[in-house]
């Protein structure tokens, strides 16, 4: 027809190139606090590099900017085993046009191909599974038991003025970079059980270490996957 013709702009595919092209031109940054604070806590898509392997790749959501994003994985790495923080670097990447679409699917799609990104769908940047799953083994390939935590190391931890065990406890969760789940009154509620908020050291009750966390309740029993630290 003449005077006419059809034009389809492939847009996520216009995006992700572009995006492919910044994230190979940018020079990473070692995933420590000091560095994360100076990043806005905008909406965009990221990577995380161990040893200049691309291991992880996400993207911002409602709840959480790129500053929080990576000062939360900057947290995770900590007091691991096998993993040294230094060998860990992030590219991160502000996007002022969001569309709908799913950069984070699209880029490790893209990255795939290539090489596995071995951290995505790992459990790493995943919330505490809960109680339930205490007793269940993880995957050999998962990022807990490739990395699991390190409960020996050395932590400055500033006691309270009033030492309860209740005290004690907020003090050490405020200083641990991985999860310390301790039980409640009830199933769910974030609120220390009266036997803590009461006592110093109260009797009963058992700290366990498992994998990627550190769960503390009034039991005395094994865990089939977990290693008891202490007992009251």
């Amino acid at each position: 027809m003449r005077g006419f013709v059809e034009f389809e702009f492939d847009l996520p595919e216009a995006l992700l190139t572009s995006l492919v092209d910044v994230f190979a031109r940018m020079e990473g940054a070692t995933l420590l606090s000091v560095n994360v604070t100076e990043i806005p806590d905008a909406q965009g898509v990221y990577q995380l590099l161990l040893r200049d392997q691309i291991v992880y790749i996400g993207k911002t959501d409602a709840e959480a900017g790129l500053r929080k994003r990576l000062e939360r994985h900057a947290r995770t790495i900590q007091h691991r085993r096998n993993l040294h923080p230094a060998e860990v670097t992030f590219k991160a990447v502000r996007v002022f046009v969001f569309t709908a679409m799913d950069l984070e699917a699209q880029l490790i799609r893209h990255y795939g191909t290539v090489a596995p990104v071995p951290w995505n769908f790992s459990g790493f940047g995943s919330n505490d599974p809960g109680r339930e799953r205490d007793t269940t083994n993880i995957r050999p390939e998962g990022f807990d038991a490739l990395y699991p935590i390190d409960t020996d190391r050395d932590l400055d931890i500033a006691v309270p003025s009033v030492v309860t065990a209740s005290a004690t406890i907020t003090a050490v969760k405020d200083a641990l970079p991985y999860t310390f789940r301790v039980e409640g009154p009830s199933r769910g509620s974030r609120r220390p059980h009266p036997e803590i908020e009461a006592a110093m050291v109260p009797p009963g009750w058992q700290a366990t270490a498992l994998a990627g966390r550190v769960i503390m309740y009034r039991e005395n029993r094994e865990y089939p996957f977990g290693t008891v630290i202490a007992r009251s």
